[in-house]
């Protein structure tokens, strides 16, 4: 064994092919669940959290190119993901497809970086669901501590002024807010994670359900939204820059590579595979589907936000609500039903983000990277109920105590990451290994994972140099 070493693709598809009962994850779920798993994490933070900042500090209106430019990415690096679930229909993602194509090290790196991706990303979205629970709560009378409904820790890159007093709002670095902790992130994530041990399968229902009731609100507030935009507020569409990132070109591709974080749930789909029916046939499916339905459904949500609320006003943890406050009384009866959706929404996506990371723990311990306990299987429930416990209990420390500007980035630059290798390792193994049996093959190859590889590398390099600093650490 060594650095490089390459796990043999006819391996991993003996393993796939289920071989224990013991040690394996049970085959539950069909084309239409990993579908609704997908939408179930895409739709969610993107929409109802990290819209609204991306607009207000990077592209203005013109965070629906952003989409664009995220969802080109997305499909790219999408396609190769399909190709490599259907061959490879393992429980392990991103990590097992590099650990085929391009080696242990190379494996062993982004196996860690997936935690940057899941395990921060459950994290984020706690955080945006606590602002809509918070919001929700007072609606109905009930107003909860903000010293225990929100991050008693900010962060900020460069110190921060208030832009008409010049005032100091917050230093460079960490700052305390004087909050204890974000109580609500933390109870969210402990139950999602007890759901997760309990099944994959009754998970599966409990999120089927919630992306039909989110789907459908997303689709109240695109379709009685529209009737009120300002189309003053979309002038300027791209706000002239204010330094590198901030407005102009370089601020859409920045606001690109921060939203990019609201796809990765068809990432999500892909450490599922080892818990697909039939996965040749229902992973590609899965993957493409909810990514086209979810890419389409973000572009008429950002239109409609920043042209009922002016882009600077939606630099908040529930911006969805923010600007239905904008239009007036006339939407004032969806208020309360978009923070129901947002509550209901943000919850499994915490689900399915919390279960994709311990599959990739999972799949790390039963290749001698990680100790053996991290790969232990529920005798009854038959799921790893050990590392879901572990990431569950480490999430909601990190959801309970950091602000979600600092996540929002950190996931991102994971996920960007993450998709490069999986482009890469298709062009490895398209020369390699020619004659591979591909249920689902990647069009255009190699012309689709190398616009993955430019794209996803380019919003990369637009990321501020501290989620770098952190990341590399």
């Amino acid at each position: 064994m060594g650095l490089w070493t390459k796990k043999s693709i006819a391996v991993l598809q003996a393993e796939a092919a289920g071989e224990s009962t013991e040690h394996t994850l049970r085959r539950a779920l069909g084309a239409l669940n990993l579908t609704t798993l997908g939408i179930g994490a895409i739709i969610g933070a993107g929409i109802f959290v990290l819209t609204g900042t991306a607009a207000a500090k990077y592209a203005g209106p013109a965070i629906v190119l952003s989409f664009i430019v995220s969802g080109l990415g997305c499909l790219f690096a999408g396609l190769c993901y399909a190709e490599f679930a259907s061959m490879i229909p393992i429980a392990g993602s991103a990590y097992t497809y590099g650990y085929a194509t391009l080696g242990e090290f190379v494996a062993w790196i982004i196996g860690w970086d997936l935690i940057l991706e899941y395990l921060f990303g459950a994290s984020t979205v706690a955080v945006g669901w606590s602002g809509y629970f918070s919001a929700f709560m007072e609606q109905i009378g009930i107003k909860m501590p903000t010293s225990f409904t929100s991050a008693p820790y900010y962060y900020a890159d460069a110190a921060e002024f208030d832009p008409v007093t010049k005032v100091l709002l917050h230093p460079a670095g960490f700052s305390h807010t004087g909050a204890v902790v974000n109580l609500p992130a933390m109870v969210l994530i402990a139950a999602m994670t007890t759901l997760l041990v309990i099944g994959i399968k009754e998970s599966a229902r409990f999120n089927n359900f919630i992306v039909i009731l989110k789907i459908t609100i997303v689709l109240l507030v695109i379709g009685f939204g529209f009737m009120y935009v300002n189309t003053a507020n979309w002038h300027p569409f791209i706000p002239p820059g204010q330094g590198y990132g901030h407005y102009g070109w370089s601020g859409i591709v920045r606001g690109a590579a921060v939203v990019f974080f609201a796809y990765i749930g068809f990432d999500a789909v892909s450490t599922a595979a080892q818990e697909a029916k039939n996965p040749q046939r229902d992973m590609p499916i899965g993957i493409l589907g909810s990514l086209a339905v979810c890419t389409v459904l973000y572009i008429l949500m950002s239109l409609v936000m920043t042209g009922l609320a002016h882009y600077t006003d939606l630099d908040v943890p529930h911006p969805v609500f923010v600007a239905i406050e904008r239009a007036g009384p006339a939407l004032a009866w969806l208020g309360s039903i978009i923070n129901i959706g947002a509550i209901a929404g943000l919850a499994s996506v915490v689900l399915v983000m919390l279960m994709g990371q311990p599959r990739i723990f999972f799949s790390m311990a039963r290749d001698g990277l990680l100790p053996p306990v991290f790969g232990k299987v529920h005798p009854r429930f038959k799921t790893p109920y050990v590392t879901t416990i572990l990431t569950g209990t480490v999430a909601g420390i990190v959801a309970g105590l950091f602000p979600i500007g600092l996540l929002g980035e950190l996931v991102s630059i994971g996920t960007l990451l993450a998709f490069v290798i999986v482009c890469a390792g298709i062009i490895v193994l398209r020369y390699k290994s020619p004659n591979l049996a591909r249920p689902f093959r990647t069009p255009l190859v190699p012309l689709v994972p190398i616009l993955g590889i430019l794209i996803c590398g380019y919003m990369m390099t637009s990321l501020p140099f501290a989620p770098w600093r952190r990341w590399i650490i």
